[in-house]
């Protein structure tokens, strides 16, 4: 995950009309040949495409599909609200778009939620599940007071002078490549207002715990030691409670050690994705 933000991306992306709704969407390789099922990636809250891309560009033997949210990015800003049921149905009719039967779902943070929610609304699509840095919804352990505070205001996607003065409040973790930083904030777009708090309130009373028990997918969960937003507790819940999952701790890892702690998380979802029916959750 450490291509610039001034590389352009090998993916197909545009504005496609889904389920009523105008999404902008981006492909990579789906129209290649590969041993593995794509990978359907469900965003963090107002992040846009970009913000994913190296991830999507690393993994370079499977297929990756995602979109911006609605009024995120580059989607056209929603004229109706939407809820986790709706983006979901409307993520497998994109799927069925493309021919596509099945796939490995991932979600980090708010999309942490949507990926549990389309792996419980659409199991003969999920194949296996991959939860970064999220939670069961409003039953969620609070994380920092600070940076919750800080992640609510807007003005991080716009003012890169205080997302960067505010990073690791927000964040947490240690950089081991200061260069990152930069990289991660330049690939942000802002959200639109509308956008912004459609996202917000689309999660409003939702939570994935009742049905958790019922979620037999084999599943990985990723945490950050040090996540300021989403606390390691939080995890710790989605294992209990997911029958067939693993949790993994990357140690100093904050909200985006996706970003920080890249080559090893690189390994660690191959290890889980490639594994053969049966083995996924054991650890490497």
């Amino acid at each position: 995950m450490t291509a610039s933000k001034d590389e352009p991306m090998t993916c197909e992306i545009g504005i496609e009309k889904v389920g009523g709704r105008s999404l902008r969407v981006a492909r990579w390789r789906l129209d290649k040949p590969s041993e593995h099922p794509p990978i359907l990636f469900f965003n963090g809250i107002g992040a846009n495409i970009e913000a994913v891309a190296p991830l999507a560009e690393a993994l370079t033997d499977r297929g990756f599909i995602m979109f911006d949210m609605p009024g995120t990015g580059e989607s056209p800003d929603p004229v109706l609200p939407y809820n986790p049921y709706t983006m979901s149905w409307i993520a497998k009719k994109l799927l069925k778009r493309y021919g596509i039967e099945q796939v490995d779902v991932m979600g980090v943070s708010w999309g942490g939620a949507m990926a549990q929610h389309f792996a419980l609304q659409h199991p003969g699509i999920t194949r296996r599940l991959v939860l970064v840095a999220t939670t069961a919804g409003m039953l969620m352990v609070p994380g920092n007071p600070a940076a919750f505070t800080k992640m609510a205001n807007p003005r991080r996607y716009v003012d890169a002078s205080y997302m960067n003065e505010h990073f690791a409040a927000l964040y947490g973790g240690a950089l081991k490549d200061p260069d990152s930083k930069s990289d991660h904030i330049g690939r942000l777009k802002p959200p639109s207002p509308r956008g912004y708090v459609y996202q917000l309130i689309a999660m409003l009373g939702w939570t994935s715990i009742p049905a958790l028990p019922f979620l037999t997918k084999e599943t990985l969960i990723m945490m950050g030691e040090d996540d300021q937003i989403v606390p390691l507790a939080n995890g710790k819940i989605l294992n209990t409670m997911i029958p067939n999952s693993r949790l993994e701790v990357f140690d100093g890892g904050g909200h985006l050690f996706l970003l920080t702690h890249a080559d090893e998380s690189i390994a660690m979802l191959r290890d889980f994705l490639d594994a053969p029916e049966g083995e996924a959750l054991l650890a490497a």
